[in-house]
C-alpha cells in the first residue's frame, strides 16, 4: 500500500529550513561565544543555553515561514513537539561537540559550526518535517463519516 506521507526531500523546503537555521545559528554562535568568552562557561554547557535561544529564534520563522504551508496544528502543540526535538538536537550538539574537542584539537567555534550542520542535515530537518510541523491531514484521504444511527440486528427466520 503506497503511503500518503510527502517525500522527506523537498528541495524548497529544506532550502526554507536552511534559511531559518541559518539565522537561528547566528543567534545560537553569538550566544554560545558570549557564554564561553564573557562568562568562561564550559563549550558543551554552552552548547546547550545558546541552542535554547537560537531555538526560540527557528521555531518562531520555520513556524511563520519555512513550513507555514504544512501544518494546521496549534502553536501549543507545536511547540511542545518542537521542545522535545529541539532537546534532543541540543543534547546531540553537545555530544558530539564534547567528542570532537576530546578527540581533536579543533577550535570549539569550527567544530560546533560543523557539528550544527551535520545535526540540522541529519536530525533537526527530518524530526520538523514530520514531528513538529507534521501535515495535519491528508485531504486526498478522507475518512467517512461515521453513521449515527445504530446497526440493525437481522433475525433468523425459522
Amino acid at each position: 500500500m503506497a503511503t500518503s506521507r510527502a517525500p522527506l526531500l523537498d528541495l524548497r523546503l529544506l532550502g526554507r529550513h536552511q534559511i531559518a537555521a541559518g539565522l537561528a545559528t547566528a543567534v545560537d554562535f553569538g550566544t554560545m561565544v558570549a557564554l564561553v568568552e564573557l562568562l568562561q562557561l564550559p563549550p558543551a554547557l554552552a552548547t546547550v543555553l545558546s541552542a535554547t535561544c537560537g531555538g526560540i529564534v527557528n521555531f518562531t520563522v520555520e513556524r511563520l515561514w519555512a513550513f507555514r504551508r504544512r501544518h494546521g496544528g496549534s502553536a501549543r502543540s507545536q511547540a511542545g513537539r518542537y521542545a522535545a526535538v529541539s532537546f534532543g538536537g541540543a543534547m546531540l550538539n553537545a555530544v558530539l561537540l564534547q567528542g570532537i574537542l576530546f578527540l581533536s584539537s579543533v577550535p570549539y567555534v569550527l567544530a560546533r559550526g560543523f557539528v550544527s550542520i551535520a545535526v540540522s542535515l541529519a536530525y533537526a530537518y527530518p524530526m520538523h518535517m514530520r514531528v513538529v510541523f507534521r501535515v495535519a491531514s491528508d485531504p486526498r484521504r478522507r475518512e467517512r463519516p461515521i453513521d449515527p444511527t445504530p446497526p440493525t440486528m437481522i433475525e433468523d427466520s425459522p
